[in-house]
């Protein structure tokens, strides 16, 4: 029986189908399965990479990974810690990863908003047309000692102007948020073209210090109430009337 709403919990599954289109292959970040030598291949490449559970949410299990002149260090949440060497810091992450699936992504080095590192949540949904549409953008702001920018962990939601604001003009980031708009929609034409039955996405995009967008993740079970913050209510209407359309919210007043 196929689900009206299609799930896929695999960030490397999605990770290999955005990366089969030419066009999001740039701005998708090189991403490997965790193994000790793909570890070792990717810091001495890029000095700082991420390593994340394949299957886990809320920023859960995200590791930073930073090659130093003293050794390496590395972060869960807000715990901070250094390894002398290779070796060591091999041991210290098996304690996390375990026997579990974990990827290895290049690091970006993302904008900050008065000191603390943000990225973005893209909201992306079937329309009325059955055509997917960019519905909303909110930026998330990182607690200032933690590795990830989740809510749930910690985060902050800022609207996504108001973040951009000591990078860009006005205008500058009316175009830019126009440009996330085509990224996101061609981000749910590619996926759907391996899950025919998605109906709603939530893009993790984050910015560089150079300005160059980046999809860390997607996921396809976003949650649509973080749009509610934003002053422009029509934009969680939206958000709202597309998800009742395919069923992805319940039809409640408390809704």
């Amino acid at each position: 029986m196929t689900l009206r709403i299609q799930r896929v919990r695999s960030k490397w599954a999605k990770t290999k189908v955005l990366n089969r289109s030419s066009d999001l292959r740039p701005y998708v970040p090189l991403t490997k399965r965790f193994n000790r030598e793909m570890l070792r291949s990717m810091l001495d490449e890029h000095s700082m990479v991420y390593v994340k559970p394949d299957s886990g949410t809320y920023g859960k299990g995200v590791i930073r990974v930073e090659k130093t002149n003293e050794g390496y260090s590395y972060q869960i949440q807000k715990d901070g810690r250094l390894a002398a060497t290779f070796d060591g810091l091999c041991e210290e992450l098996q304690r996390y990863t375990g026997k579990k699936g974990y990827l290895i992504q290049k690091g970006v080095y993302l904008l900050k908003h008065q000191k603390r590192r943000f990225d973005i949540r893209v909201m992306i949904q079937k329309n009325l047309q059955n055509e997917w549409e960019t519905t909303a953008i909110i930026g998330r702001l990182s607690h200032p000692s933690n590795v990830v920018t989740n809510y749930h962990s910690g985060g902050t939601m800022v609207t996504f102007e108001k973040l951009m604001s000591e990078h860009l003009s006005s205008s500058e980031i009316s175009a830019y948020r126009n440009r996330l708009n085509k990224l996101g929609a061609s981000i749910g034409r590619q996926l759907s073209t391996a899950y025919p039955n998605l109906k709603e996405l939530g893009a993790d995009i984050a910015i560089d210090t150079k300005l160059h967008p980046w999809v860390l993740e997607v996921n396809t079970k976003p949650h649509p109430y973080i749009f509610k913050i934003l002053s422009d209510k029509s934009i969680y209407r939206k958000v709202r009337k597309y998800s009742l359309a395919y069923g992805g919210m319940k039809n409640k007043r408390s809704n």
